[in-house]
């Protein structure tokens, strides 16, 4: 299917026009944004709402420009040794914590540690970590053990979250209460959370970078209901949402509001796609034939076309074109075959029964967009035709992370997951070692493969792209038959914004960036 695409940049002009005229300052920046965040820094927790408050507030040592190139941030240079063992980074000097402590390489030390003990692929990132010396205040050395081709893409705030040193250090940072009122050196202050409603950062007058923040403040406001988002934006009375924040059918009559710019930019970071994750420990769903049987029952044209309206195209395998050479060509592809299905699971030995029902699973989407609602509609309807009896459950989102990943309390999920900046970021949901109950997008299914562990420590280390790129392709192959899920679409992001806000996709991060360049002009 020949799916519609966005090309950068195809609806509505630069956010960069209007330069000529230079920042104009002042003005409360108002974004939309569906779920309320299950924490407001991102140090502990992958979450893309997280991850969009987390990076007014804390940042990270470098941000990456939209090829995905490293660019100077808290750190303004950096030197990797020949065999990608240690990395030295040379640390931006005058900068200030939100409590006005200094900034120095004991916070990062202090960090990179923390992000190896508990972030989701901080955990792969610096699994190798020996040692994080600080020969002086503004320079430090990660030393890992073996060599680590990918970790320079690591370094971003949303990723590896610097944090201070002098208000964790000695601390449950899960219990932490600074969780709750993050202290950080971004270009914004935390202020108030009103949870489900609002989150509200003010403009920090102390910023490294000045003149910057141009911005007074930011609120963001929690609405659930992507139809509501799609009349505050119409309106006026909101600025700006991220990741797709309102309903596709509206799309086309958005691209008319002269007021309105759609942004494709600034997911680049991301790689989204949407899975189905099996909870491997359900009765019915750790036998391969039923999973195999799922995936004939399914005819992913559908889901794209019905689900995201084409925008998109069909996944085959956790690699999106965000990573687009490491994407595996020959990996076994489930045809849609209902017959298939049924002939399987009578051959596992689950009949129907009088009612024409085999079995029952509860299946719990993302409560994130309606293409998630409608999505899980169609696999109900699908399933049902061979015999799986699907309740669809609905709930609000910090209720579904908890149940998914802290409770287990869940058959199959419909998810959105992200590749990240290189392909060794997919071991935290496909390694053993990323099972980890309680920390949000990890290891869902429970997936246990001692050879794909074997293939991502391997891939982590080799420094050959070229090999790298065969161990990830057998990865995708071993994924595709033994489906600890199944892959259906690599969906096209989108930010929608009102043009008077400019400057607010300036790399790779997009709106989960600072926001510091970002101003509204009157």
């Amino acid at each position: 299917m020949a799916a519609a695409a966005f090309a950068k940049g195809a609806f509505g002009a630069s956010t960069a026009f209007g330069q000529a005229e230079g920042p104009q300052r002042g003005g409360t920046l108002k974004i939309l944004l569906r779920q309320d965040p299950p924490a407001v820094i991102s140090a502990g927790n992958a979450s893309g709402p997280s991850k969009l408050v987390s990076g007014k507030i804390i940042e990270g040592l470098l941000t990456y420009d939209f090829s995905l190139n490293p660019q100077p941030h808290l750190a303004t240079a950096w030197q990797v040794s020949p065999d990608k063992r240690e990395f030295t980074f040379t640390l931006r000097q005058g900068v200030k914590w939100h409590d006005g402590r200094d900034f120095t390489s004991e916070d990062v030390a202090f960090s990179i540690r923390l992000a190896a003990e508990i972030h989701p692929t901080g955990r792969g990132n610096f699994r190798n970590l020996t040692e994080v010396r600080t020969p002086d205040p503004y320079t430090v050395t990660i030393v890992l053990s073996q060599a680590s081709p990918a970790l320079l893409t690591a370094f971003s705030g949303t990723e590896t979250a610097i944090v201070p040193k002098h208000l964790y250090d000695g601390t449950d940072y899960f219990n932490n209460p600074v969780n709750a009122k993050p202290i950080g050196t971004g270009p914004f202050l935390f202020k108030e959370w009103v949870h489900g409603s609002f989150i509200r950062l003010e403009g920090n007058p102390n910023y490294w970078d000045q003149p910057k923040p141009y911005l007074d403040g930011i609120i963001v406001r929690i609405v659930p209901d992507m139809a509501a988002i799609a009349i505050a934006l119409e309106t006026g009375e909101g600025d700006i949402g991220y990741n797709t924040p309102i309903p596709l059918a509206d799309l086309d009559r958005f691209k008319t509001f002269p007021q309105i710019g759609i942004e494709t930019r600034g997911y680049e970071a991301a790689g989204d796609w949407t899975t189905l994750i099996f909870n491997l420990d359900n009765q019915y769903l750790k036998q391969l034939p039923v999973r195999q049987a799922i995936a004939h029952a399914i005819d992913r044209e559908a889901v794209l076309r019905f689900g995201w309206n084409g925008y998109g195209t069909i996944a085959t395998s956790p690699i999106t074109k965000s990573l687009g050479r490491y994407a595996a060509r020959d990996v076994p592809v489930y045809r849609f075959d209902p017959a298939a299905a049924e002939r399987l699971l009578d051959e596992a030995g689950l009949p129907r029964a009088g009612n024409g029902v085999r079995f029952g699973l509860t299946l719990d989407p993302l409560p994130s967009t309606e293409s998630f609602r409608n999505v899980a509609a169609y696999i109900r309807q699908s399933l049902g035709k061979v015999g799986i009896a699907v309740t669809v459950r609905a709930q609000e989102f910090g209720t579904y992370v908890k149940r998914v990943y802290t409770d287990r309390d869940f058959d199959f999920t419909y998810a959105w997951l992200i590749n990240g900046t290189d392909p060794s970021r997919l071991q935290t949901y496909y390694s053993s070692k990323g099972f980890k109950p309680g920390v949000p997008f990890s290891n869902g299914a429970h997936y246990q493969n001692d050879e794909v562990d074997r293939l991502f420590d391997a891939g982590a280390l080799e420094v050959d792209d070229a090999k790298r790129i065969e161990i990830y392709a057998e990865v995708q192959r071993i994924l595709a038959r033994e489906l600890p899920g199944l892959d259906l679409v690599a969906q096209q992001v989108f930010t929608v914004y009102n043009k008077r806000v400019h400057d607010h996709t300036v790399n790779a991060d997009g709106l989960q960036s600072t926001l510091a360049n970002t101003f509204i002009r009157a």
